[in-house]
């Protein structure tokens, strides 16, 4: 047996309602009188639904954003404004596709018809993706009272959204044009396989890109560190990579699906951007503890760097195999200072610690020689 083909669609123009169904049962029988001129029929159609579009835009749609007007925020507003031109759009075209077919053309009926209702579907398009983009901008904006997407979402959020409408709106355009979808969508998955095996890295990189982008581990301006070894500041984030700028002003581009299988440390992370300092620092052993701990305290809170706020503290940590191991702790504003901070942490303790008396301990080495090279040992007497 052979394969029965796909089912074809009925013209949209069988589809439509006749205008005499609208009308009240005493206008009925003037309107019979009218139909045996179709093309007066359909003028009076579209001459009516123009004005019933008019009706709609100048007072309903007016009057509606006269209300939204009063509310204490213009999204509202901006929806509103967006659905004027589709709504009278819809009513006037749909109009047109009802005088149309009450015109009784001598041919090419069901094309106009067609043509009519797509630009309606194309009005409406355009318009959802406009209220989409409002509507995430609205939901993202972080002074809204109902803030629920991260700004930084929202072009990647926009993009899909508008994907989607685009796929839902071309499926309704090709049942419009009696084009059976189901042969269409099985080749585009088919191909879809194809381009997926094909580029499964960009892919990779770009859904981790969204997947970052959406649990937000790490934002512009902060300084991360990667399992790998990378430390830098963020400068960049994509869909398919992300730009850190090192301490010596090199620029490392790391893959999306790199950094989202990797262990990330934020330093700027947290509730705020301060990071503590940690200075390892060596006492000889018959050190005064408490002078130590008084001299790195000192140390600490003369540094301009080092924050009150947390206050710095000095903690005796072990006893080491030749000192007493010591631990000086600041806080302070920008993980970028943290080298250049140590660098004068480590000069101002040697100078405090030269000054008090403090010995810094150091390895040693005894050698013992056992015997000179070309030197006789002397005899022993019996």
């Amino acid at each position: 047996m052979s394969p029965s083909p796909p089912p074809s669609l009925s013209p949209l123009g069988e589809q439509l309602p006749e205008f005499i169904d609208y009308l009240p049962a005493q206008l009925q029988p003037a309107w019979d009188t009218i139909a045996q001129y179709p093309v007066l029929q359909g003028l009076i159609i579209a001459v009516l639904f123009f004005a019933l579009a008019h009706i709609v835009r100048s007072l309903i749609v007016r009057n509606m954003a006269k209300l939204a007007s009063k509310s204490a925020t213009t999204l509202d507003d901006e929806i509103i404004r967006h659905l004027r031109k589709p709504l009278f759009y819809t009513i006037f075209l749909f109009g047109l596709s009802l005088a149309a077919d009450a015109s009784k053309l001598p041919a090419g009926t069901d094309f106009v018809i067609n043509g009519l209702v797509s630009l309606i579907i194309i009005n409406w398009i355009g318009a959802l993706m406009n209220i989409s983009s409002i509507l995430l901008h609205a939901l993202g904006n972080q002074e809204a009272r109902f803030h629920i997407i991260e700004e930084r979402t929202i072009p990647i959020l926009d993009l899909v959204f508008k994907l989607l409408i685009l796929l839902v709106g071309s499926y309704v355009l090709l049942v419009v044009w009696g084009i059976n979808p189901v042969g269409w969508l099985a080749s585009a998955g088919i191909v879809g396989i194809a381009l997926g095996f094909a580029a499964k890295d960009t892919l990779a990189n770009l859904f981790s890109g969204f997947f970052i982008l959406a649990d937000s581990p790490y934002q512009l301006g902060d300084y991360v560190n990667l399992d790998s070894g990378e430390r830098g500041m963020v400068t960049h984030i994509g869909m398919r990579s992300t730009r850190l700028l090192t301490r010596d002003d090199v620029e490392i581009t790391m893959p999306n699906a790199v950094i989202a299988n990797s262990k990330i440390i934020n330093e700027s992370g947290g509730p705020h951007t301060k990071m503590r300092v940690r200075l390892d620092v060596g006492a000889a052993y018959g050190s005064d503890v408490d002078q130590v701990c008084e001299v790195l305290q000192q140390v600490s809170e003369n540094h301009k760097d080092i924050l009150g706020s947390p206050a710095p503290r000095v903690r005796m940590r072990a006893f080491g195999p030749s000192s007493l191991d010591f631990q000086l702790m600041g806080w302070i504003s920008r993980p970028e200072d943290r080298g250049r901070v140590l660098h004068e942490l480590y000069m101002a303790t040697y100078k405090a610690f030269a000054s008090a008396g403090i010995e810094i301990p150091y390895t040693k080495t005894d050698v013992y020689i056992k015997e000179m090279p070309g030197v006789t040992a002397p005899k022993h007497p019996d």
